[in-house]
């Protein structure tokens, strides 16, 4: 299965960079356990990240990133099988949570929940 991790990325941080990577690195940390259980590991944010520095945002939140950002998870949880949902408050993981369900996606909460491929 390819699983799209959500989390929360800029909640809470009030946009800074430090937090935001603390965030950045939570999700992170989901998806080698994902890949050992043989399945394909997926963020958002590595691929809505250079698309947003490529298309010349200035700053997390604006124009450009509120263009690219959510954007780009949502399409691709069409291309996933399941989400793995991280704890911590975050509108937009729950908004992917929601989409995920409305394809008939699996929903995962725990990682030892997801089974081996």
């Amino acid at each position: 299965m390819m699983i799209l991790i959500a989390g929360p990325y800029r909640s809470g941080t009030n946009n800074n960079p430090e937090l935001i990577k603390a965030n950045l690195d939570r999700l992170e940390a989901a998806a080698l356990p994902i890949f050992r259980k043989g399945h394909v590991p997926m963020i958002g944010e590595w691929v809505a990240n250079p698309l947003i520095e490529m298309a010349g945002s200035k700053e997390i939140g604006d124009e450009i990133f509120q263009e690219i950002q959510y954007p780009t998870a949502h399409r691709l949880l069409t291309k996933c099988d399941a989400v793995l949902r991280i704890q911590g408050t975050s509108k937009g993981a729950d908004q992917d949570v929601k989409i995920a369900k409305e394809l008939g996606l699996k929903v995962f909460y725990e990682l030892d929940k997801i089974p081996n491929a």
